[in-house]
């Protein structure tokens, strides 16, 4: 685990980034260790409570559709205090399987709101590759 915080300035950015399996476990412990980093740093309960819901959706999507055999996934979050803005990164190794939502919410399916979610609670979302076969998934939000 790893976490940073410049010693320079109260209002710096933090960082935390864990490389977690591809599980149900991983996923879990993902949005774990997400919530405990959100209530060491403080983040407003508003804020917090919409970065572990993306936090949940992602490290999920990473696990389900982005598992590779003995590839983990990567869960960077984060926080800037002076603007209460958070960011969620989670870097999986299927860049071939790039995340859209459907228009719509299947109604008789179990899965397939995720993505929904993340768009509803993050103020931005998207990908961008990560080489050199590989995706993040990234979501921000803030007050």
């Amino acid at each position: 685990m790893n976490v940073t915080t410049s010693a320079s300035a109260a209002a710096a950015v933090r960082t935390f980034v864990q490389q977690l399996s591809s599980t149900r476990r991983g996923a879990r412990l993902a949005r774990l260790l997400a919530a405990a980093q959100f209530q060491a740093w403080q983040v407003s309960p508003s804020v917090a409570e919409r970065g572990e819901q993306i936090v949940a959706e992602l490290a999920a999507n990473a696990a389900l559709h982005g598992h590779v055999q003995g590839r983990d996934f990567r869960l960077t979050l984060r926080f800037d205090p002076a603007a209460g803005r958070l960011w969620v990164e989670v870097t999986d190794a299927r860049g071939d399987r790039l995340p859209a939502p459907s228009p719509v919410a299947p109604t008789d399916s179990e899965s397939g709101r995720g993505l929904l979610l993340v768009t509803a609670l993050a103020d931005r979302w998207g990908t961008r590759p990560y080489p050199p076969s590989g995706k993040t998934v990234w979501a921000e939000c803030g007050p």
